[in-house]
């Protein structure tokens, strides 16, 4: 049987993340482009404090990587298939073992890589951790599981870069590829819309600032539904 992979909305935020491409709503659908999206969402975002990191824990989003687009492959697979070149499989039309990551959005170099081997991050672009204190904490558990796993929140970095970000917003971590950060804070932008997380003062006016530099940036769309299927929980 042919595994359909991720159909429409991976495709749409493929497009999204590496050319920016239009406005769009919670679903997985999306609307033409609109220059100046990106701006205009930031701006539109609620602000409020960070609450307390208290309760906060990887469980709370549910399995790593699940499969709640239920083609047959977990995220992470989807992710890699979508974002690297060269893709080698094993075992199935699922499991990547190899495959290039050429310029890596956060640090601009050409990554390899080989399953096993801690080369290439796939970065949740708003850290769950930073969502958890922005409103995820106060969530159905199948609302923080369609985060953890939505392709609109995904992308597949270089690791070492990744790891200097840590739970990081844009107020205090931009990657060091200043040429992709536009598209960067874009794509946190949009996913703080679509899931109507809040943000603090600083990032807001941290995100203002960039797309201030970029004043046609374009916000992506796509991805999956706000809360995974019904058979999902989280602990």
């Amino acid at each position: 049987m042919k595994r359909v992979r991720g159909g429409v909305a991976v495709t749409a935020v493929l497009v999204a993340v590496l050319a920016g491409c239009g406005e769009g709503t919670e679903g997985s659908g999306a609307s033409g482009p609109q220059s100046g999206a990106a701006l205009a969402a930031a701006q539109a975002l609620q602000v409020k404090g960070r609450a307390p990191k208290t309760g906060y824990s990887r469980d709370a989003f549910g399995s790593a990587w699940a499969d709640t687009d239920s083609n047959g492959c977990n995220t992470r697979d989807d992710i890699l298939q979508r974002d690297l070149k060269s893709v080698k499989l094993t075992g199935g039309d699922c499991k990547v073992t190899y495959g290039i990551l050429e310029s890596d959005p956060y640090s601009g170099k050409d990554v390899t890589y080989r399953r096993g081997k801690s080369q290439v991050d796939i970065d949740h672009v708003v850290a769950l951790s930073d969502a958890w204190q922005k409103g995820a904490k106060y969530w159905p558990a199948r609302k923080r599981i369609a985060l953890a796993n939505d392709p609109l929140n995904l992308l597949a970095v270089d690791a070492s870069t990744n790891r200097s970000k840590g739970d990081g917003d844009t107020a205090t971590w931009l990657p060091p590829n200043s040429s992709y950060r536009c598209a960067y804070v874009a794509s946190q932008v949009a996913v703080k819309k679509k899931y109507e997380l809040w943000v603090t003062a600083a990032e807001k006016s941290a995100m203002e600032k960039v797309l201030k530099s970029c004043p046609g940036q374009k916000l992506p769309t796509g991805g999956n539904p706000t809360s995974a299927p019904e058979r999902f929980g989280a602990k």
